[in-house]
């Protein structure tokens, strides 16, 4: 802090220290959204705001849930905000110094729009959009930095596969296989529920995983694809140490990671969801059942039990159970381990429902909501493992590189960290001219990776690397 005689002259939200020998001027931060993966980032900009001289304001349609995260942090200013509000919208990026969107992906480009013109930078976690890149042009005129992907998938994925990738290419390593896998799931202390799983995430995004697009990735020099009625039962396992098995499920579209990544000439290339051992082929009965479309409603959606809610994607019986005629129709052994895990969720329940006008999918995220909330003391967990498989001096070797991030309860949790804080990091960064590249971009160069990945491990996110022998693919 400034010593010495300070007067606070507000013009606006923008803030300036006014002293006797100098005029500085605090660096004001805009963070425009603050749901529930801002609070670890919201945690990081306080704790920098006195020796960085920040002044940060966060902008929501909600602001009563920030109170215990901020505290009594003079640093920071709350307001009611809706980004459809043009005018204000414009008024609070003209006098931000840098913007933190972490609105949904799609609202993204109305902020940055707005950064171009009054010259400000910015930084998001979402995936880079069709939209966001057409932009790349003004941004580099405005000479802003627009700078997405900086969460933890995508974002903490791209920063250190590319870590490991370029230290490989400059020891001349000819590549043969990537893989790369991202698991948000429970902490194994939380973990009670035979499914091995509970939301940490969206929920809907849990339902409608694998949906909307082709599943496609190459092996072996082979382009593959995955149809969604396939996609749960074509799984890879893996052990990490420490915190025991898991298995993965393929996401849409792996190819585009080549160019991405400077892998143009890769034979594998494969990314993919992680979970617990069983978990993909349960969830197969739901995805063969038709419980996950979201393209249609069900007129009578009120009025079902979880019973009649499986009965109505089962074949007419006047004698049989509803329990019979799913194992039947979808071979399922009566002690089988699915057979459990569905009776533990309650699916043959004559609990109430009770959403009107609900698709199958809404149907199935009311039902599973009740099982698999994070109860206040379940702490989260977000596995990362990439998989090099290289040819390096005449031998071919694998490098197997993980992550684990524990939680520490719900407010902050392993997903808010890991979305949070290379967010946080990239701002201050980008701040103070540490990282700056006119345009816009993703973490996938040394110049803004490095840095980030660093001060990650201050925070306990970091990645241990074993070494092995490479002998080929196995989905």
């Amino acid at each position: 802090m400034f010593k010495g005689k300070v007067v606070l002259v507000c013009a606006n939200i923008h803030n300036h220290y006014i002293r006797e020998d100098n005029i500085h001027t605090m660096k004001n931060i805009a963070l425009i959204g603050a749901g529930r993966s801002a609070s670890s980032l919201i945690q990081y900009l306080i704790q920098n705001a006195v020796e960085k001289d920040l002044h940060v304001i966060i902008a929501d349609r909600e602001i009563g849930h920030l109170a215990d995260i901020v505290g009594d942090s003079d640093r920071v200013e709350q307001i009611v905000f809706d980004v459809f509000n043009d005018a204000g919208r414009k008024d609070l990026i003209q006098n931000s110094d840098i913007v933190i969107s972490m609105l949904p992906a799609t609202l993204h480009t109305v902020v940055a729009k707005d950064c171009i013109t009054f010259k400000k930078d910015m930084i998001t976690a979402s995936y880079i959009s069709k939209e966001m890149k057409e932009l790349d042009q003004q941004a580099k005129d405005a000479g802003i930095m627009l700078l997405n992907e900086m969460g933890v998938d995508p974002g903490i994925d791209h920063m250190s596969a590319m870590r490991v990738i370029d230290e490989l290419r400059e020891k001349g390593a000819e590549f043969l296989q990537f893989e790369s896998f991202t698991g948000g799931l429970v902490a194994p202390e939380s973990d009670n529920n035979p499914w091995g799983y509970k939301f940490t995430w969206n929920p809907r995004n849990v339902v409608l995983a694998g949906q909307g697009g082709a599943v496609k990735f190459i092996q072996e020099g082979r382009y593959k694809f995955i149809p969604y009625h396939m996609l749960f039962r074509r799984t890879e396992k893996m052990e990490v140490k420490g915190y025991g098995s898991f298995e993965g499920y393929a996401n849409r579209d792996s190819l585009g990671y080549r160019s991405l990544y400077g892998l143009e000439n890769i034979p594998t290339m494969y990314r993919g969801t992680l979970r617990r051992p069983g978990f993909s082929r349960s969830w197969d009965i739901f995805v063969k059942l038709g419980l996950t479309d979201d393209s249609y409603v069900l007129e009578d959606s009120e009025d079902l039990t979880h019973r009649t809610f499986l009965n109505k994607f089962l074949a007419y019986s006047e004698k049989d159970s509803v329990e019979l005629k799913l194992m039947h129709y979808l071979k399922i052994d009566q002690d089988s381990d699915i057979m459990g895990k569905l009776e533990w969720l309650g699916m043959f329940s004559d609990e109430k429902v009770s959403l009107k006008n609900a698709t199958p999918a809404q149907v199935l995220q009311s039902i599973l909501e009740k099982k698999w909330s994070l109860d206040p003391s379940d702490k989260d967990m977000i596995v990362m493992v990439h998989m090099f498989g290289y040819s390096l001096n005449g031998k071919r070797e694998l490098i197997t590189s993980s992550m684990v991030s524990i939680g520490d309860d719900q407010t902050f949790t392993a997903m808010a960290k890991t979305v949070g804080l290379p967010v946080g990091i990239g701002a201050l960064k980008i701040l103070d001219r540490s990282i700056h590249k006119p345009g816009v971009h993703l973490p996938v160069t040394k110049d803004i990776y490095l840095p980030i990945l660093n001060e990650l491990e201050n925070y306990d996110i970091s990645f241990k690397e074993e070494k092995g022998e490479y002998i080929g693919y196995s989905v």
